[in-house]
């Protein structure tokens, strides 16, 4: 969550959450996810600790030949062909979710090659014909002295650096497969390099998300910098209108935005983010294409903040 670095003394609104309702069994070993806020202590952004556990779910849906089942927040996928990389025909997974932004997890600690391929994730992430997901993520094996890897296919089948919300799933993903005592931590390879989250006693998770990047090269943009290589306040051009940007990454590209010259506060609400969303994400100012804020100043302490993804879209 990028926005904390562009806004640094500001925290989001935590507002309460109410559990999916189900007469379907669940695994006491998963957790429940509430909303969170992204804080800044610091240069450091953390991920504040939650609760955390898996949305009950029960899917009988055929996809292209393929028998998608689960009960609870367990399920299989039937169907896929067998391939030099997928030798198996059955997928099982477990999905998680946190602040609505979904994923389906999957135990692939017995290879470093990904069980399905980009193709295959972009059909089980479909939300009319699969499972339904902004993207699929592999527990592997570690590297380099870490105790596991993470890759994740998006929904549109890019692979991105990593994922707050993601890696803070995965933690509690593995720690169900290990059965392991709730205070514990992982050192988890990424795309973006080495991230530790952390479980508590009290069942939540906390990840530290390290440094902000904020040189432009290394986001990457090719907006104008500064004298420090900082983008701050540039203008960017999008959809008829003059934005003004901040770009940050935590491991991948982020764009956020409080106004454009239109207006000085933003009206999210107001916002049609599934049009100009994939504008920012796809312009050309962007090689790797970016992650958006939109953010609506509150009061002093309080931000509203809608996302577009990268790869999956309107985070929820």
């Amino acid at each position: 969550m990028a926005i904390a670095y562009a806004y640094s003394l500001a925290t989001s609104r935590i507002t309460s959450w109410q559990p999916f309702k189900s007469n379907a069994p669940t695994s006491s070993s998963l957790p429940l996810l509430n909303d969170i806020c992204s804080v800044t202590s610091g240069r450091r952004l953390y991920l504040p600790s939650t609760p955390l556990i898996a949305r009950p779910t029960a899917l009988y849906i055929s996809c292209s030949n393929t028998m998608l089942s689960g009960v609870s927040s367990k399920g299989s996928v039937t169907g896929f062909p067998a391939d030099s990389n997928n030798k198996k025909d059955v997928l099982h997974f477990v999905k998680y979710h946190g602040l609505g932004n979904d994923f389906i997890l999957v135990d692939n600690r017995d290879s470093m090659e990904p069980k399905i391929s980009p193709e295959q994730a972009i059909k089980l992430c479909d939300r009319n014909f699969g499972v339904g997901a902004d993207g699929v993520i592999f527990a592997m094996p570690g590297v380099n002295g870490t105790d596991y890897s993470m890759r994740i296919f998006n929904s549109d089948g890019s692979e991105p650096e990593m994922c707050g919300n993601g890696i803070r799933c995965m933690a509690c993903f593995v720690a169900g497969l290990e059965n392991s005592p709730r205070s514990k931590s992982y050192r988890i390879h990424t795309g973006a390099g080495l991230i530790v989250p952390k479980l508590q006693e009290d069942g939540k998770v906390m990840v530290d998300m390290g440094q902000p990047i904020l040189t432009a090269a290394d986001i990457p943009t090719k907006l104008p910098k500064r004298e420090d290589g900082a983008v701050v306040k540039a203008e960017l051009p999008v959809d008829g209108k003059t934005w003004i940007v901040t770009c940050v990454s935590m491991g991948n590209p982020h764009c956020v935005t409080f106004s454009h010259k239109d207006s000085e506060v933003l009206d999210i609400n107001s916002l049609t983010l599934e049009h100009v969303g994939p504008l920012f994400e796809h312009h050309e100012m962007f090689p790797a294409r970016t992650n958006t804020e939109f953010v609506q100043i509150i009061s002093s302490s309080h931000l509203r903040m809608r996302v577009w993804e990268r790869g999956a879209g309107s985070d929820k």
